[in-house]
């Protein structure tokens, strides 16, 4: 096996259920508890456009209530987003990002180059800094050497190896 695909199979192997893949070594597996989630992901990619409240979500992402509950209820969990009240009478709660939540953003803008890449055709929303102009084109670049990930190879370490 070369080093770009020296994923030991046996990380893969079990059920993908929260428990193994939370017991996973591997970061991209427990961070699939909830980014595997379509809507977990829409809701982050809103959250950051500035919707705090469930009725703007669920108007936005034309989504059922309960599933909306329980995919909030996971980003909260998560550590994603917090409730914050914000009335008394009635009761209502907003969720805003955490710094893990607002920490995720770049990983939405390299899903969405991705998909301008290979998902895209007819019109695609455009993002742009709000203070330079220009248009947002992300890449995903290593602090380490500064080269561009997927153009070197990558070797896998698991723990207990060298």
């Amino acid at each position: 096996m070369n080093d770009t695909s020296n994923l030991k199979e046996s990380h893969y192997q079990n059920d993908m259920d929260s428990e193994n893949i939370c017991n996973n070594p591997c970061p991209i597996a427990r961070s699939l508890t909830f980014a595997g989630d379509a809507w977990c992901l829409l809701i982050l990619r809103d959250a950051h456009a500035g919707l705090t409240r469930f009725d703007q979500f669920r108007k936005s992402l034309a989504i059922a209530p309960t599933i909306l509950t329980r995919r909030l209820a996971m980003l909260t969990e998560e550590g994603l987003l917090e409730k914050r009240r914000y009335s008394e009478h009635p009761p209502r709660e907003e969720y805003v990002l955490t710094a893990a939540g607002r920490d995720f953003l770049p990983v939405l803008f390299m899903i969405g180059a991705w998909g301008r890449q290979y998902r895209g055709g007819g019109q695609l929303t455009r993002f742009f800094d709000a203070e330079t102009g220009t248009e947002i084109k992300a890449i995903a670049v290593d602090e380490a050497t500064g080269a561009k990930i997927g153009t070197r190879p990558i070797r896998t370490v698991t723990p207990g190896e060298s």
